[in-house]
């Protein structure tokens, strides 16, 4: 049998019992890609990671989903950037390898950071899916779609929805019977991101406010919503450069509130262009699994 230490973190959480989950392996050398995977399934939260050493970065992560392997995404960067630095004497910036590229991640005002892979880099594509299709596919009226979803990568492929309001955000409830109607990424997966400014919420940052769901198709029927999506928040921020927001930019994302897992990611852009998604992570439990 071969042991193998974890831990499990809660990100972009503002308090112990809130924010996404994630299970991160301290080192994962010796398992192979069908231990891990099965390993992302046992845990069955949205991520699982697996550390290994890196030769380019301070370590290498792989990211699982209980049904596939992600090239990038960014609440188990942050996560896994939590632990590495745990694992190195509270290291405050460092780089993780994964197979979206090489993200740099520094510990600052008490969150981690991360800087959105140069490579694809930001790419936004307009979506060939007509309004009331749109608006079909999200139990929504047409009017509360703000204009054309927009593919965006800026490290993880998502369809951007773009709505008129907040109130509109919190009514959006995918209809399983219109999953036909759902396109998917290069992987296969069916998934909208939908956002409004949120002006109805106030947590003191002096930051824009912004109120996001991410929904996406399980696997075997329906849909779920994750709590946090670090990866969806990045190509919001290439959506507002693409869009001609003033730069730099500073503006605090609330999502979860409808899953009951609140979290907080902080986005921010550059002059320059370049993104960056923070949040909070908080260590709740250690263990010892065997295999």
């Amino acid at each position: 049998m071969r042991q193998y230490a974890f831990r499990i973190v809660n990100v972009f959480a503002g308090q112990t019992l809130a924010g996404n989950p994630l299970c991160v392996f301290e080192n994962a050398s010796g398992m192979s890609d069908e231990e891990m995977q099965a390993l992302a399934l046992q845990f069955n939260l949205s991520e699982t990671t697996f550390i290994l050493p890196s030769e380019v970065a301070t370590a290498r992560m792989r990211i699982f989903t209980p049904d596939t392997e992600m090239a990038f995404a960014g609440h188990p960067s942050l996560g896994s950037a939590h632990v590495v630095s745990v694992l190195n004497q509270g290291r405050q910036h460092l780089n993780l390898e994964c197979k979206g590229g090489i993200i740099p991640l520094i510990f600052n005002d008490n969150r981690w950071t991360l800087t959105t892979p140069t490579k694809p880099g930001p790419h936004v594509q307009a979506s060939n899916l007509a309004i009331g299709d749109v608006a079909a596919m999200l139990g929504l009226d047409e009017d509360d779609i703000l204009s054309v979803p927009v593919w965006v990568n800026t490290g993880s492929r998502q369809l951007l929805v773009p709505l008129k309001s907040s109130a509109a955000v919190g009514r959006a409830q995918p209809d399983a019977a219109k999953l036909s109607l759902w396109p998917a990424n290069q992987l296969g997966r069916k998934s909208a991101y939908v956002f409004a400014p949120d002006a109805t919420n106030d947590v003191g940052t002096g930051r824009s406010e912004i109120k996001v769901r991410y929904f996406f198709a399980r696997q075997g029927g329906g849909f779920a919503e994750d709590p946090g999506t670090g990866s969806a928040c990045a190509n919001l921020g290439a959506w507002l450069v693409e869009q001609g927001h003033a730069l730099p930019a500073s503006l605090v994302v609330n999502q979860g509130e409808y899953v009951r897992r609140p979290c907080q990611l902080y986005l921010d852009i550059d002059v320059d262009k370049k993104i960056h998604v923070g949040g909070n992570v908080i260590e709740i439990a250690q263990g010892t699994l065997q295999i």
